[in-house]
């Protein structure tokens, strides 16, 4: 679905942008399952009346796939990205959306409900990005037990609508971390950049749908 001879893409003034994106989900080589991710962004600000009107039985019937999962309306937390990878736009129902990712779906998924015991797990997204927080900026990250940081990239209507840029501050008090994660915010001194390891990035939400991304150092 992507052309590597494309040019790089370069997107800015993202933060608190709203997006939403359509994910055609369908067996992939390993007997297990994977997401064809179309994102609205850069193409339309996913008009609410044209997302409450699309139909997921509908489309995967129409797409020859098992399942579709529309997952948002989601608002950027990041200020910019880079893509290295990017593929066609499709229109889903009159709503224009462009191939930005493959996901696998971890196996304890419904797909059909869209839900399953998927929050604090990683999981694997195949796409080659750049993501940059700027500089005086808040930034929002869980730590796992190990030690590592993932940056929140965008957070999700999917669960709580009344979400806003500004109650992310007290995210951190909403959330039933597993044992020893926590939240913290902060705000760097210079811009942050979160980048994919070979095209791959590793991403947890927790039990509102808010997306995180590992920021390899």
């Amino acid at each position: 679905m992507s052309d590597p001879a494309k040019r790089s893409r370069h997107q800015s003034g993202m933060r608190d942008e709203r997006y939403g994106e359509v994910v055609l989900i369908s067996p992939d080589e390993t007997g297990g399952l994977k997401g064809a991710v179309y994102n609205t962004y850069g193409l339309n600000d996913c008009p609410l009346d044209k997302w409450n009107a699309l139909d997921a039985g509908a489309l995967a019937a129409q797409y020859g796939v098992p399942a579709v999962f529309l997952n948002g309306p989601r608002f950027w937390t990041i200020d910019e990205v880079t893509t290295y990878n990017w593929g066609d736009v499709e229109k889903f129902d009159g709503l224009e959306a462009r191939w930005a990712a493959d996901v696998r779906i971890p196996p304890d998924v419904d797909v059909a409900a869209g839900s399953g015991k998927k929050h604090y797990v990683t999981t694997t997204v195949d796409r080659d990005t750049e993501y940059v927080l700027k500089a005086g900026r808040p930034v929002y990250a869980l730590t796992d037990a190990d030690g590592r940081t993932f940056v929140l990239q965008a957070y999700s209507h999917t669960v709580d609508p009344g979400q806003t840029m500004d109650s992310l501050a007290s995210l951190g008090e909403r959330l039933r971390l597993p044992d020893g994660w926590r939240f913290r915010t902060h705000t760097p001194d210079e811009d942050m950049h979160v980048t994919t390891v070979d095209k791959k990035a590793t991403v947890v939400q927790d039990e509102l749908e808010n997306t995180y991304m590992l920021h390899a150092r």
